[in-house]
Parts: C-alpha cells; structure tokens; sequence
C-alpha cells in the first residue's frame, strides 16, 4: 500500500496521468487516501480527536473527506476527488476507482451498528453517485454518474438512475467479493476485508 503502488495505479487508471512528479503533487485524492492511512492508524491506536483533526486538515486541502475509521484496500484511486465523502463504517475493497462528488454515505442518524456501504473489489462509481445506506456494492461493478444506490449490486454489474437499477448484469456469480455478510437479529453486519 505504498506511495509507488499508489502512483503506479493511477497511472494505470487514469489516461491523463503523465508521470510520476505530476502525480505526486497535483493528485488531491491521492493526497487524501494518504492522509486517511495516517488518520486510520491513529484512530486504531484510540488517539480519536487527533485523527478526527487530521481528517479535517485534509478535508480543507484536498476537498475529499474520509472518516479514520472507514476501512480502505490497496490500490484505492480517487479521480479528480473534489467533494468525495466517504462514511464512517464504509468498508472498500481493493482496486476500487471513484470519481469526483461521490457520497459512500448512511441514510439516517442511527449509531452501534453497520451503517455505510461496503464497496467490494474492483468496483468503479462515476461522478456524482450516492451509495446509501448499509448494502453491497459488487465486485467488478459500476454505479453510473449521479445515480442514487440503495440496495445491493451483484459482482459484475452496471447501476443507473435515481433510484438505482440493474442495466446489466454480465455475470451471475456473486462470491467474489471480499467483503463477507452475515445476518444477526434481521440486521447485516460485514466482516472486515481480507
């Protein structure tokens, strides 16, 4: 999960990147997702308010706002990043891309359980999108531009509109993802990524 991974990713990912040193210093979701990794280690250390300021610092430079206890993968590229918000309880896989004005967000005020959505590996959401509530987006998926998604997404699946629906569904396999489900008491709880 190293700084040359990430550049080496983005540079894969996005068609506009040149090279290296233009990376490193005008990419500001880059910048944010290397923030969020300091901001994600103080927070499981306890030093809560430090990583809560943090965040904030980087929410004003960088226009993305990620909470320290979201738990991110590796390879995780933010486009363009302006006024990305990204939940507490979100969980993310690997290879995951977003684009700017993307909400990874709850619907409601409710505390002590899973409430953001969980972004499995390989998934892309286009600019706009809001991801509601505590659901599954599929590995290899993608939400469309300002679609709202407020319900699950299979692997390999295309989401469009507001409310979200299936366009396309390329494959009908849904073990892929990372992310793994349990129910307890009528009420999803996700295990950690792996």
């Amino acid at each position: 999960m190293g700084l040359i991974s990430d550049i080496k990713t983005i540079k894969r990912k996005d068609p506009s990147a040149r090279h290296f040193l233009e990376i490193l210093l005008t990419y500001n979701g880059m910048h944010a997702i290397w923030i969020y990794r300091i901001t994600h280690v103080l927070w499981k250390l306890k030093l809560k308010l430090i990583a809560r300021l943090l965040s904030a610092i980087a929410r004003a430079f960088t226009g993305v706002e990620i909470h320290p206890a979201a738990t991110i993968g590796k390879n995780f590229v933010i486009d363009h990043g302006t006024g990305v918000v990204i939940g507490e309880t979100t969980q993310i896989g690997d290879d995951v891309l977003i684009y700017h004005g993307v909400t990874l967000g709850g619907t409601g005020n409710e505390r002590g359980h899973k409430r953001h959505p969980s972004i499995c590996t390989g998934a892309m959401i286009a600019s706009g999108a809001k991801v509601l509530g505590d659901i599954k987006v599929g590995s290899y998926s993608k939400i469309g531009a300002n679609a709202v998604v407020l319900s699950d997404v299979p692997d390999y699946a295309t989401a469009v509109g507001i409310p979200a629906r299936i366009i396309q569904a390329d494959k009908t396999d849904s073990t892929l993802c990372s992310l793994q489900y349990k129910t307890n008491n009528n009420s999803k709880q996700k295990d950690q990524p792996s």
